[in-house]
């Protein structure tokens, strides 16, 4: 149960327990114990309910979210108007986000992370590769001073060694990846590791020669030659194949011909994929399924298929089409809807769909389209920048009078509220 939500109910318990004796089933099958619990009186029951309080406050975030996490976010910070990172943990642990990417190492970042329980993935820029390619002691320098200095309290679960490199316009790049992403698997496996940090690299549609419809999508005869033996590498370690896949990007480029429907997870007629005989609703599923397809017909049948970034811009240029606060509304809540199903996809109904949206807030200093600088989901105060589901910490509706400040949160920490909260224990006992 989330934090809060197990709290009312273990004050419900203290207040109930004080009054019925014996331990209400229900309790027993939250529990993690198997333990019976037997009846206490009031005065000497208080402190085992008052110390599962605090576990569940202080508890750090399950190591459960590991394997069954279908949601998470993009941490882009190219801005000069964000919040300090240890109020984007305030932030990510109030909307019930565990898991994050981020496309560098910042120490700031990762340290301000310690303890929190969120898991990141942390990124290696592509201008590091040709160095890093070059030796593993290069690649253990980086891995020491990013990775291993950081663990265990900062959960770095992941490493992605560069950003969409194949297919991109670097030829030079797409040569240094595969012997970096190795060099860097080598330093994690010589400090003990490798079970701990994964190592990936997230690729762009550009990989594709064709997708449409998905059971036709094959990787690019020129990316092949590199695709194929980075995919055995990744097999042989046991990483994911992680795609950047956006509807929006797909949209914007053909309105004409995609129904706006299809791309939003709105009611549409769907397309039919003949040669699988399987239907599809809504783009991004199909977006998954072609990357499945690639994988198939590659080799790697069993490789499961991650979306590293995936997201719908509020505000654009006059001829990117779609880029509005309505669409951008419609399909994060319909995607966040549709992973919180926790279910696989047409063509692999028993992989579940794990995606990171991007991203957490818009990045005012990022080159390119006025679409580039309007994905975030949040404001820099932490308010919503639209209604996806998540409450936020500012909400513009509230009064002042009862509004928690963003900063005031990040600024208290945690031991004030905790102090509010054991006084609203004792308050429910008392009662």
């Amino acid at each position: 149960m989330p934090a809060l939500t197990s709290l009312a109910f273990l004050f419900a318990i203290v207040f109930k327990s004080s009054k019925t004796g014996p331990t209400p089933p229900l309790l027993q099958m939250e529990c993690t114990s198997s333990v019976y619990l037997p009846t206490f009186q009031m005065g000497s029951s208080f402190f085992l309910w008052l110390f599962l309080i605090f576990s569940v406050i202080f508890s750090p975030v399950s190591a459960k979210h590991s394997v069954t996490w279908t949601y998470g976010v993009n941490y882009g910070r190219i801005a000069n108007n964000l919040p300090q990172p240890e109020s984007v943990v305030t932030l990510l642990k109030a909307a019930k986000i565990n898991h994050i990417r981020i496309y560098d190492a910042d120490h700031g970042v990762l340290q301000a992370f310690k303890g929190s329980g969120i898991e990141i993935i942390i990124g290696l820029p592509n201008e590091y590769l040709k160095e890093i390619s070059i030796g593993e002691d290069r690649a253990m320098n980086w891995v020491q001073e990013n990775v291993q200095s950081f663990l265990p309290d900062t959960r770095i679960r992941g490493i992605a060694v560069g950003n969409e490199i194949l297919g991109g316009t670097t030829i030079e790049l797409w040569e240094v990846l595969l012997p970096a992403a190795k060099n860097v698997y080598s330093a994690l496996y010589r400090l003990g590791l490798q079970h701990t940090v994964e190592v990936s690299s997230p690729h762009s549609e550009a990989v594709f020669a064709n997708s449409f419809p998905p059971s036709a999508c094959i990787f690019r005869p020129d990316v092949a030659p590199f695709m194929k033996p980075l995919l055995e590498f990744s097999s042989q370690i046991g990483s994911p194949f992680y795609i950047n896949a956006y509807p929006f990007l797909a949209y914007k480029n053909d309105p004409q011909h995609i129904d706006i429907n299809y791309a939003l997870f709105k009611d549409n007629r769907g397309i039919y994929d003949a040669k699988t005989k399987l239907h599809y609703d809504n783009m991004f599923e199909a977006q998954v399924d072609a990357a499945y397809a690639a994988l198939d017909k590659a080799g790697f049948s069993k490789m499961q298929v991650i979306v590293s970034e995936t997201g719908w811009a509020s505000r654009g240029d006059p001829d990117e089409a779609g880029a509005n606060v309505k669409n951008a509304r419609t399909y994060n809540r319909n995607l966040r809807k549709l992973l919180a199903k926790k279910k696989g996809t047409p063509f692999r109904p028993k992989m579940v769909i794990k995606a990171y949206v991007f991203a957490l807030f818009n990045e005012n200093l990022k080159p390119g389209p006025t679409s580039e600088r309007n994905f975030g989901l949040f404001k820099p105060d932490g308010s919503i920048s639209y209604d996806v589901g998540f409450t936020g910490l500012v909400p513009s509706a509230a009064p002042p009078s009862i509004l928690v400040s963003f900063k005031e949160i990040a600024g208290q920490g945690w031991l004030r509220w905790s102090y509010l909260l054991v006084s609203t224990a004792w308050a429910v006992v008392l009662l």
